[in-house]
């Protein structure tokens, strides 16, 4: 069953993965196992014009960023938090970096800034307006609701 069709208000989200985790704490390969999220080998074509959430841009991730990700979607790296240098290289039109925010992952429970994939995406959906399709991917995980409780995302 595609599960796509049930979630087809839900924005496109595309994830460059670079393979560089434990596949059983991968958010990004659980996602991808519910058809919520797409994995991409680059960035070109349209979606150079998506949000690229990427921590080392300038410009912060707002509500005004809606329409673009409603249009080109929301695209997010994963990889090792050892290798972020990486992130540096990507310098796209849309880079947006998100606010301060604690991790409520097993791995960086209650760290700043060390999001994982979903986090990261959940966050960006609740800033820019689609709560509902931040909390439908958040539910994927048991630990989905102290993400939202912990950074009093509403």
């Amino acid at each position: 069953m595609n599960h796509r069709k049930l979630y087809k208000d839900l924005p496109n989200i595309y994830c460059l993965h670079f393979n560089e985790c434990d596949p059983k704490k991968c958010t990004a390969l659980k996602l991808k196992k519910f058809k919520l999220l797409k994995f991409i080998p680059a960035i070109k074509n349209s979606l150079k014009k998506a949000i690229i959430l990427n921590p080392f841009s300038h410009i912060e991730l707002t509500a005004e960023d809606r329409n673009l990700i409603q249009k080109y979607g929301i695209i997010v790296i994963d990889c090792s938090w050892k290798n972020l240098t990486k992130l540096r290289k990507f310098n796209m039109i849309n880079e947006r970096r998100l606010p301060p925010l604690i991790a409520a992952n097993p791995v960086n429970y209650g760290k700043w800034e060390k999001l994982s994939s979903v986090e990261a995406i959940a966050a960006s959906l609740f800033i820019t307006g689609f709560k509902e399709d931040a909390k439908l991917i958040l539910s994927k995980f048991s630990w989905g609701d102290s993400f939202i409780k912990i950074n009093n995302l509403k």
